[in-house]
């Protein structure tokens, strides 16, 4: 197969689980993050690079956002919100992280494929994206010719930035105002 024709298939895939994400689903998570006065996010792997790219853009958009193990990263603390990014849910050292948490009375959001997962049960909400992994597939999942979790890390990157697009809007943000607070010492 050449570019094209994995591009075509790629894009189609990516489509197709991006639109089953509920809105309802998404709408709770925009609220989540204005509402709070800390958000911290946690990710391992792809799925952790793609979830430092979204702390990243909240801190251009000014608001108090952590990368959890950053050793510049502050303790979590009551009406606080931890966003986990795990495609199955149940990576030990995150759920460890949504058990301190829930402890200290955060809010838990997790980006999931698995809502039924052990992160899942500490988490206050939960946004599904449906897409495989090798780690956590049910029937009726969507197919991807992609290997292992390259679906869901893909859409979790592209999810996040629709989050940022539609916070953008809510707080009347523009990308040249976003741009004033990138890293100027590179």
């Amino acid at each position: 197969m050449k570019n094209k024709e994995y591009a075509a298939l790629i894009t189609k895939e990516l489509a197709e689980v991006l639109i089953q994400i509920d809105d309802l689903q998404s709408e709770e998570f925009i609220q989540a993050l204005l509402d709070t006065p800390n958000i911290f996010i946690a990710g391992a792997g792809r799925s952790g690079y793609m979830a430092r790219g979204f702390c990243m853009r909240l801190m251009h958009m000014g608001l108090n956002s952590y990368m959890v193990g950053d050793t510049t990263t502050p303790n979590i603390k009551e009406n606080d919100v931890l966003v986990i990014c795990s495609g199955s849910g149940e990576t030990k050292s995150l759920l460890m992280m949504s058990e301190k948490a829930k402890d200290l009375k955060a809010k838990i959001i997790l980006i999931t494929i698995n809502p039924a997962s052990s992160i899942g049960k500490n988490a206050d909400l939960i946004v599904r994206i449906n897409a495989p992994s090798p780690k956590a597939i049910k029937e009726g999942d969507i197919k991807s010719i992609q290997p292992m979790g390259n679906l869901f890390e893909q859409s979790l990157l592209i999810f996040l930035d629709i989050s940022i697009m539609i916070l953008m809007d809510k707080k009347g943000l523009s990308s040249k105002e976003m741009f004033a607070r990138h890293a100027n010492l590179e």
